[in-house]
């Protein structure tokens, strides 16, 4: 088990915002987390990575067990690129915080950046920008993949070869997809987690689903 949830809550003031998260990731999956806006995807992702904490009880002592690996690649919705940087640059950069340089060349071809190497991140498409993310996030052989609407804006040709990295990638490491669009999820996952209320409403394996966007319709209007 990768990962693995039990009991999670989260209140932000008086809105509870996660209520009794439970669920595992294992090796060879990747799992697509729906949710309308305002469902607790982006909270459930910060504390998975470590920037935010669950709740605690009156003696500070945390009420959930929460069992994740030390080594995640991450991709925030809001792609943090430095673009005055060159891409070859950026990604060193990147790599020497976890001592990976010597990957950096192998994950530029992975991705498909071999002919922007030498440009600005400034000057490059929105697809190739998530290029430069997902690479970012690949770097340092993360035990665990967590992206958040890594396919928003791209065009019919990025989202393909975007899809066939991440498809690469689960091969090697378990991977959360967040995302808004349904098809995104039948194309790339191996299981449907969806999120309403900060309440899991449904857990099923991808080929269990015969109509994906009646499942969340179901699980999501009451």
């Amino acid at each position: 088990m990768v990962v693995d949830i039990s009991h999670l809550n989260k209140h932000y003031s008086s809105q509870h915002v996660l209520r009794d998260v439970s669920f595992s990731v294992s090796a060879g999956e990747a799992v697509g987390l729906l949710g309308p806006n305002g469902a607790g995807k982006s909270t459930l992702m910060k504390i998975l990575i470590g920037i935010a904490a669950a709740d605690k009880n009156k003696q500070g002592e945390a009420e959930c067990k929460i069992i994740r690996p030390e080594r995640i690649g991450y991709l925030p919705e809001q792609n943090p690129l430095y673009q005055e940087m060159y891409v070859r640059e950026f990604l060193l950069f990147i790599a020497r915080w976890n001592k990976s340089e010597k990957e950096v060349e192998a994950v530029i071809d992975r991705v498909g950046l071999r002919q922007e190497v030498n440009k600005r991140i400034r000057t490059l498409s929105k697809g190739y920008k998530q290029r430069v993310g997902l690479a970012q996030a690949l770097l340092g052989k993360p035990e665990l993949l967590i992206l958040d609407e890594p396919t928003t804006g791209l065009d019919p040709n990025q989202l393909e070869d975007i899809r066939s990295v991440i498809r690469e990638a689960r091969q090697e490491c378990p991977v959360i997809l967040s995302t808004h669009i349904l098809q995104e999820v039948r194309e790339m996952c191996t299981r449907v987690i969806i999120l309403d209320k900060g309440v899991i409403r449904a857990d099923k394996p991808i080929e269990e689903i015969d109509d994906i966007s009646q499942l969340f319709y179901d699980s999501t209007h009451e």
